[in-house]
């Protein structure tokens, strides 16, 4: 009985090893956080400034942004960039922030948003499923979540992920 007993440290650290090894050895990136989201119809929100009928038939991207974030910061020419492309309608979704705070931060850095919603309580962002700021969606025309970006997007991100995928859907 003693000796199934000293058995049990080890078989727990072959079975914990084996499950880690696994882990290592799948083909996902370890730095994507999953989305339950992905290829379902945006969730129905109703925000000052915005709502989600906004993105009826359009390619949508759909920033979540807020002026206490310095992430947010960094990928604000990335965003000013992109709403250059007029076959795309980008919005943004001011995170918890303070309408004052975030109407000066864009006063600052420019508005590149075609209109801008307030998630002042964050309950759009629970919907969406955003796990901080800033978190960038792509819509379909369709209203389904083709893709979501976690973080800043830079200029190589932008150029190597976002910009090809919307060029996909274009064509669509």
């Amino acid at each position: 009985m003693r000796r199934l007993f000293a058995l049990v440290p080890v078989l727990a650290f072959v079975v914990l090893a084996g499950y880690f090894a696994l882990s290592l050895r799948s083909d996902r990136d370890p730095n994507e956080l999953p989305s339950a989201m992905l290829d379902r119809p945006v969730p129905g929100f109703i925000l000052p400034g915005l709502a989600a009928t906004d993105f009826a038939g359009k390619i949508v991207v759909v920033n979540f942004f807020a002026s206490w974030c310095v992430p947010c910061r960094v990928e604000h020419p990335s965003m000013l960039r992109l709403s250059r492309n007029s076959e795309v309608a980008l919005y943004g979704i001011a995170y918890k922030d303070k309408d004052a705070d975030s109407a000066r931060f864009l006063a600052e850095l420019g508005n590149p948003y075609r209109a801008i919603g307030a998630d002042r309580d964050g309950r759009a962002g629970i919907d969406f499923g955003v796990y901080g700021v800033p978190e960038t969606y792509v819509i379909d025309r369709a209203g389904r979540i083709r893709q979501r970006f976690v973080g800043p997007l830079t200029p190589m991100r932008l150029e190597r992920e976002l910009l090809p995928l919307l060029a996909r859907l274009l064509v669509q």
